[in-house]
């Protein structure tokens, strides 16, 4: 189990039903692209932290090890921001405006994925998907994603019990050996796949598949105290950015 989706499944939310948790995490998210980025961005960015740390109880630790991969591409994005390539200036130059720009860029786009992280650090996939039927999304295409979802897991366990395996018989001592162990893990992990999904579809079959599966889904209801009060959030950090509105420069 990846470190998000076994901290989606200890969280303090974790019972709460993920309509709660979509209407603050993906609210922040749409205010963080919609707002002015400063101060709107800036102030979703803080208040995303503060729940992350706070209420929802996400470890630290956890949270920057999956924040920093989002992060990483939110800097290399703005990065570009800050040159233009032919102009007056040569084949490379820095823009005009570019720093100012690329600082928007960085707020939005941080803010928006810690948006999207809180919502995915409290709703376990197991939890989501299933109701997605109710929702109106057609039952094969979340029956497809929670196969999909499934097997990713087998699948990573299946390279790291092959890479264990390498790594115990000397396949990493040399960059030749590496080399040869990544072809092997590939090929392995490949064959391993197939197998495991030729697996599964005769035990569906053994059992009854009928086109639909059925899972047991933990009982939730929606909280209106608590979207009235993630609603109420999201409406004053608005409110707040329009106060304290300024260009940035």
């Amino acid at each position: 189990m990846l470190p998000i989706d076994a901290a989606a499944h200890s969280s303090r939310w974790r019972r709460r039903h993920p309509v709660d948790k979509a209407v603050l995490g993906l609210g922040l998210t749409a205010l963080a692209i919609s707002l002015p980025p400063w101060p709107g961005a800036a102030l979703v960015l803080v208040t995303a932290v503060a729940v992350l740390l706070g209420p929802a109880g996400v470890p630290v630790r956890r949270l920057w090890r999956a924040y920093r991969v989002p992060l990483g591409f939110c800097v290399t994005g703005a990065v570009t921001l800050l040159v233009q390539v032919g102009g007056p200036g040569g084949f490379v130059a820095l823009a005009d405006g570019g720093a100012v720009r690329a600082g928007e860029l960085l707020l939005r786009s941080s803010a928006a994925s810690l948006g999207v992280l809180l919502f995915a650090f409290t709703t376990p996939m197991s939890d989501l998907l299933p109701r997605l039927v109710k929702a109106g999304v057609p039952a094969p295409v979340v029956d497809v994603a929670l196969v999909t979802y499934r097997m990713s897991f087998l699948l990573l366990d299946s390279v790291r019990l092959i890479r264990d395996a390498q790594a115990a018989r000397l396949g990493h001592t040399t960059r030749a050996a590496q080399w040869r162990s990544l072809a092997g893990l590939g090929a392995t992990a490949f064959v391993r796949s197939f197998d495991r999904a030729a697996r599964l579809q005769a035990g569906l079959a053994g059992r009854g598949y009928d086109g639909t599966l059925r899972v047991l889904v933990p009982e939730a209801h929606v909280s209106v105290r608590f979207t009235g009060a993630s609603v109420a959030l999201l409406a004053a950090l608005a409110a707040l950015t329009f106060v304290l509105e300024r260009p940035l420069t």
